[in-house]
């Protein structure tokens, strides 16, 4: 086989294999995308369907449990909670009247949270709160 002929070649297979690449990861990154909630949304919530739930932990809501610990999660404006039961690792910065992330799924009247899909969103301090205490 000729020298520009193996070129082409392997320009072409390369090519291809760039292409199949970039088309899994566009359709990967589109599929494992999912939609963020917030507890006013949930009222309408399926059993066994998986919900990326955002909000604020309401305060003296927290309770330890052997298996991990309960809480309530609200929206921003404070209008509707749901109560999320959670067992996996707590991040350090979790407490009440802190924003977090959870996986949910409704069992129940109750919201179950995926084993360690619990994030805690740290408050900025650029915030008008912050600026105000410092």
């Amino acid at each position: 086989m000729p020298p520009a002929r193996k070129r082409k070649v392997r320009l072409v297979a390369a090519l291809s294999a760039a292409v199949v690449l970039a088309c899994a990861l566009v359709y990967t990154s589109l599929l494992g995308s999912s939609e963020v909630v917030t507890p006013s949304d949930l009222v309408t919530a399926t059993a066994g369907t998986s919900y990326q739930l955002t909000g604020k932990v309401v305060n003296d809501s927290v309770r330890t449990t052997s298996d991990g610990v309960d809480f309530r999660v609200r929206d921003r404006d404070g209008s509707t909670s749901v109560p999320v039961t959670y067992s996996g690792a707590v991040p350090d910065p979790f407490r009440e009247d802190r924003e977090v992330i959870i996986t949910v799924r409704k069992e129940g009247a109750t919201f179950v949270g995926e084993r360690d899909s619990l994030v805690t969103k740290c408050p900025s301090k650029f915030t008008e709160d912050a600026t105000q205490r410092s």
